[in-house]
């Protein structure tokens, strides 16, 4: 069984491992379609069409999927490679082991920000951004940018506690909880992390960093959390809902996956502690 780590627990050599399975496939081709992929779900996914991937209920299962589909071509480089979090409540700085040199590398410089340690740096040599929207071709961040903090340990709490998954009119100005997480209301959980790393992260080719993994498997460990807190509050909404995917409506770009499928994610992988 996978089981998914807290990276602040990882040993070097899961480390190491996590960074060459990364970079295999970087050079086979298939990292970049997962990037291919999330971008095209970004442009199309709108608050009055058609929405899927984002600002909608099925954020979570789409997201859900889309990880266990990337962790398992991780371990078709390396079986023993599993997707780490990253649980941005308690590593809350730049100074973080997740973005020392031996793991993602530390932030951009000021002049461009590109990154400039770590095995994804330009320098390194095997980490060229090809699915791009501008013509910089290097993975680049800004940590902290703007003053902005991270989401703490209440603000997660607060909307761990709401009780109702999602609600009309099922886009970004919904109010429950995965919206909230999503971040387009309250207190921002997922959206404000993607704009503090800044760089790709903050725009729809995302996954060009690889902490994108790590922030959305924490994301993940959180829905998690909230099921097994609310156990009597289901995926909404169940049926008959124009332009988003109901409860046991087919998930694009996949034809036989739903919500359904995705909400129990025990037989895919578990947490190393309990969700």
């Amino acid at each position: 069984m996978t089981v998914r780590k807290n990276q602040a627990q990882l040993t070097a050599d899961e480390k190491r491992r996590f960074v060459n399975a990364l970079l295999a496939l970087k050079r086979n081709g298939q990292y970049d379609t997962f990037v291919t992929t999330h971008n095209a779900f970004i442009m199309s996914d709108t608050d009055n069409g058609d929405r899927v991937g984002h600002r909608s209920p099925s954020f979570l299962p789409w997201h859900r999927r889309f990880l266990i589909q990337f962790e398992q071509a991780l371990q078709s480089v390396d079986p023993s490679v599993a997707l780490p979090y990253w649980d941005w409540t308690a590593d809350r700085t730049t100074a973080s082991s997740l973005w020392a040199a031996d793991f993602l590398g530390g932030t951009g410089r000021a002049r461009d920000g590109q990154v400039m340690d770590g095995p994804f740096a330009a320098a390194s040599g095997g980490w060229a951004v090809n699915v791009r929207v501008d013509g910089r071709d290097f993975l680049r961040r800004a940590l902290g940018s703007g003053g902005r903090q991270l989401p703490t340990k209440a603000e997660v709490d607060s909307v761990l506690a709401m009780s109702t998954y999602d609600a009309p009119p099922w886009n970004s100005s919904s109010d429950g909880f995965r919206n909230h997480l999503e971040g387009w209301r309250g207190v921002n959980l997922h959206n404000r992390v993607h704009v503090w790393v800044g760089g790709q992260m903050a725009t729809g080719v995302s996954p060009n960093d690889p902490v994108f993994w790590l922030h959305h498997a924490f994301i993940d460990k959180l829905w998690s959390e909230w099921q097994r807190r609310h156990p009597n509050s289901p995926y909404l909404p169940a049926a008959g809902t124009p332009n988003v995917v109901d409860l046991r409506d087919t998930m694009r770009p996949w034809n036989d996956v739903t919500p359904a499928d995705m909400l129990d994610h025990r037989p895919h992988y578990t947490y190393d502690t309990a969700a």
